[in-house]
This record gives structure tokens, sequence and C-alpha cells, in this order.
């Protein structure tokens, strides 16, 4: 411990440098895309659902809750698998193959044509190309960052899923008021799906393993290093020794983890699929009306994410233990989800008049930047648990947990959409429900299962 602590002073002496942030900046536009390909296919609901004596496809509520749910699922299970992939070929050529995959795969949507079954097809391609994103950059974060400052520059990271959203929210309306709706919803598809390589030049130019990276500082690379508890091991790039998959799951870490994902992400994968939706169904929005209430939500989060997982590392420096850190803030987090409770109150046109969309739209984006805080933190604590050789497939197997969920809350949104038909307000006010409650029941599961830090030392 003494020896330690000389290290730590004797680096804060020293100009550490900032190269990991640039790595950090690399995830963080990866994951943009990854969101802006992804989110697509909500600004388009309105023109699939659309009767075809007016020109839409004429799918119900439900088929599209297919298409999302069949997505989502697909995810869901590919991402177990990819997480060991990402770990077994490393994140370099993981996370490009992956982009290049759902880049692809994405232009491919484009020629779907109207049928529910054949974009069913190529989205579940996209959803099994997409799933190395969250796992290899997790990874990433755990290689390039020292635990003080994972949650942050997870949080960094994960914004681009709230920018990709921002960028969608603007570009796929405009594709369908400018190419008109027969040919925009292509456009949409196939120029979000190309946008995608450009990325890759910056990728092979400047990312490489700490151990390998040239541009790396001495004193930087020492600080990466600086609080590792575990693992002061497979720092040499080398191939880390065989991990036994199976055996993740007999851990209290991997449940507490699973649980937080299955119970919270679902909610965002609502957030990015029904957000639209319920704009023009509650307040009888054009496509051009939803831009900017929808921009507004992810950019509001994007801030609110970043301030949300900075606040474990100032704690963390008042010395606080990394763990209890980032359970105690997440308990805070969870609380702002109950905003959302108020929505349909707020969202009320006789009550509030023409402020009740504005009013609505706030407590979507209280609900929405509390996710991302809690997703940031959450994230975090595969990192803080788990040796870095396992990262990938622990974020795996999580992501496909908050998969699994997404289905049920797709499927749910759907039904209660048809169930609703002639008063969707109520589907929503019961959809609001649970999004409001699901962190709290999260956290206090993940407390149950893992009530103090003790880190995994065995694998």
């Amino acid at each position: 411990m003494s020896e330690m602590i000389v290290q730590t002073d004797r680096i804060a002496n020293e100009k550490i440098g900032n190269y990991r942030w640039v790595i950090c900046g690399l995830l963080f536009f990866a994951t943009t895309a990854n969101y802006m390909d992804r989110q697509v296919i909500s600004y388009l609901k309105e023109f699939f659902c659309k009767p075809i004596a007016l020109g839409g496809f004429g799918w119900t509520n439900s088929q599209f809750s297919y298409l999302t749910s069949f997505f989502t699922g697909i995810y869901a299970g590919t991402s177990i698998f990819a997480g060991r992939f990402i770990d077994k070929i490393g994140t370099k050529l993981g996370l490009a193959l992956s982009l290049i995959a759902w880049s692809l795969v994405g232009i491919l949507n484009a020629f779907a044509g109207s049928l529910v079954a054949m974009h069913i097809a190529i989205r579940s391609l996209f959803a099994v190309s997409e799933s190395g994103n969250f796992p290899a950059s997790n990874k990433t974060v755990a290689e390039w960052f020292p635990k003080r400052e994972r949650a942050l520059a997870t949080a960094i990271f994960n914004a681009g899923s709230n920018f990709g959203a921002m960028v969608a929210a603007l570009f796929v309306p405009w594709c369908l008021i400018y190419f008109g709706e027969s040919r925009g919803w292509k456009m949409a598809f196939a120029l979000t799906g190309a946008a995608g390589f450009f990325w890759l030049i910056f990728w092979f130019l400047f990312y490489e393993t700490p151990a390998k990276q040239k541009r790396l500082a001495k004193a930087e690379r020492e600080y990466i290093r600086i609080d590792d508890e575990v693992e002061i091991v497979d720092q040499s790039g080398e191939k880390a020794e065989t991990l036994s998959w199976w055996r993740l799951f007999s851990y209290r870490q991997l449940w507490a983890f699973f649980a937080g994902k299955f119970m919270t992400d679902g909610v965002w994968w609502f957030y990015l699929f029904w957000l639209p939706d319920y704009l023009i169904k509650q307040f009888n929005m054009t496509n051009r009306q939803v831009m900017m209430p929808t921009f507004i939500v992810y950019g509001i989060a994007i801030a609110g994410s970043i301030y949300g997982a900075s606040i474990p590392m100032t704690l963390i420096k008042r010395g606080v233990p990394v763990y209890k850190a980032r359970m105690v803030t997440m308990f805070v987090i969870a609380l702002f989800p109950l905003a959302v409770l108020a929505t349909q109150y707020f969202g009320d046109v006789t009550r509030f008049g023409v402020m009740a969309a504005t009013l609505a739209v706030a407590m979507i984006s209280i609900g929405a930047t509390a996710h991302q805080a809690w997703s940031a933190n959450l994230f975090t604590t595969v990192s803080d648990m788990f040796p870095k050789k396992a990262v990938g497939s622990v974020t795996g197997i999580g992501t496909a947990a908050g998969g699994i969920g997404g289905v049920i809350i797709q499927l749910l949104a759907g039904r209660l959409n048809d169930a609703f038909s002639s008063h969707p307000q109520t589907a929503y006010l019961i959809m609001f429900f649970i999004c409001a409650l699901s962190y709290l029941i999260a956290w206090a599961i993940m407390k149950m299962l893992v009530p103090r830090h003790k880190p995994i030392t065995d694998l």
C-alpha cells in the first residue's frame, strides 16, 4: 500500500498527458454511429404504420413492435457471444469489424421493401453486428482508464448514444421531407449506414492498446494502472489466458449487473423507439414537429449523463471506497426517474394548454438524463468488480439481459397501443409508470446481491 501511495505521489508530480481521452473520443463517435443507425427506425414508424391507401406500409403498432423486439432480442442473444469474441480478438479489431458489419447492413435496409418479415430479417442482422459496440467500448475503458475515471469515460462514450439519437432526430425527418416519404425512408437508411465508414480511418490511425501505443507517455501509462487493486498483470499486450465463460455465472457480482441491465435497459429502448410516436399521438405533432422535442431530450441527457458519472469520481477523491461511491451515486440517480410519473399529468392539453407538450418533454428529459447517468455508472461496476480479461464477456452478458428487458418493453408498448388505440394516452401512462419505478427496483436487487465490494481474484 505504501508503495502505491509513493507511486501515486510521484505520478501526480509529473505531467500525465491526456491521450486516453483521445481514445474516449473515438469510442464516443463509434457509439454515435451505432445509435444514429439504430434510431432511424423510430422516425419511420408513422410512415410504416400509415394506411397503404395513403402511401404507407399499413403496419399495425404490434407489427412495428415485432420489428423492434426482434432487433432487441437478437441483439440480446448475440451480445453474450460478442463480449466473449471481443475478449478473444481484442478491442481494436473487434470494434472495427462490428462497425463495418452494422454499416453495411444499415445500407441494405434501404432495399427491404414494405414487408414486415423482410425488415425483421435485415434488422436482425443489424442487431448481430451492433452487439459488439458496448462490450468493446467498455473493455477499452477498462484498459485505458484508472478506476477513478472510468465512470466519466464511460459517460462520455455512452453520450454518443444521445448524440446519435439527436442526429437522427433531425436527419431522418429531413430525409422524409426533402426526398419525400416513398424515397426518403430509403435514403435515411443508406446515408446513416454509409457515415460510419469515415470513423474507421481515425480508429486505425490512433488506436492501440496502452502497452503498444507509442504516443502514450510513460507517466500516463503508469497513471492508467495506478489504482488497479487486483490486476497488475496482462499489461504487456500479450493474449490473456483462457477465461472460463460459464464460471462467470457463479458470481453474485455478475447477477447484480445482469439485474441492473434487465430492469433498466428496456426503458431506454422505449424512449428510443416510441418517443416520436408518443409525441405524435399525445400532441398531434407532425414529423417535422417531433424533430426539436426529441433533439432536446437527447441533448439534455448528454449533460446530465456526464455530470452524473462525475459524482463517483468526486466521492472517490474524498476517500469513499470505489464501489460504495458508485452505489450511493446510483441510488441518488434512481430517484430522478420518478419525475416521469408526472408526464401524463403535465401532458394534459386541457389542463396546461400549449405548455403541455413542453412540460411533458421536460419530465421525459429528466428520465432520459437519469438513465444515461445510471447506465454510465452501471457499466463501470463491471470493471470495478471483475478483472480486465473478463470485462468484455461480463458486459456482453449484461447487455443481453438488457436486451431481454427491452424485448418485453417493446412488446408491451405495442400491445398497449393496439389495446388502447382510441385512447393512447392510457397506454403511455402505464409505460411511464414502468419507466419511473424500474431504477429503484434494480438498485435494491443489486444491493441485495452485492452488499459490499469484494474484488474477484480467482478467474
